[in-house]
């Protein structure tokens, strides 16, 4: 069974797609940028402070069916400058800490952002 996640609160879909879907045990969150869900604007000029917005995003959408950073298993980051990697990546491993996922990071044309992250998450019913 699939569940299409729109959180209350949580940043909303821009376009043609839903903000998460969860397939059993498996959470897909769509990419997430880094504007504010509560006003819609920017909140970050820099790479670290927006990818700190994004992936607190992504919290917000993964938070919906319960879960956390701590259950993602697999990121894909979409760079508008790779020579923002080393920020990007210290910032990372800020976040998640030791518990960290699988990861590919990619450059990529942004527009007026310069991180977009999706994320999948497992989440233990058991648990």
């Amino acid at each position: 069974m699939l569940e299409r996640i729109a959180p209350v609160g949580g940043p909303h879909a821009s376009g043609a797609y839903a903000p998460a879907i969860r397939a059993g045990n498996l959470v897909f969150v769509s990419g997430q940028g880094p504007f504010d869900p509560s006003s819609g604007e920017l909140a970050a000029e820099d790479i670290a402070g927006q990818v700190r917005r994004t992936l607190a995003n992504v919290a917000l959408v993964l938070e919906a069916v319960g879960a956390g950073l701590s259950d993602v298993v697999r990121v894909d980051a979409y760079l508008a400058n790779i020579e923002d990697f080393a920020d990007y990546d210290d910032t990372f491993r800020e976040v998640f800490g030791e518990r960290l996922p699988t990861r590919t990071t990619v450059e990529a044309g942004l527009g007026s952002i310069l991180v977009e992250i999706n994320a999948i998450a497992y989440i233990d019913d058991a648990t």
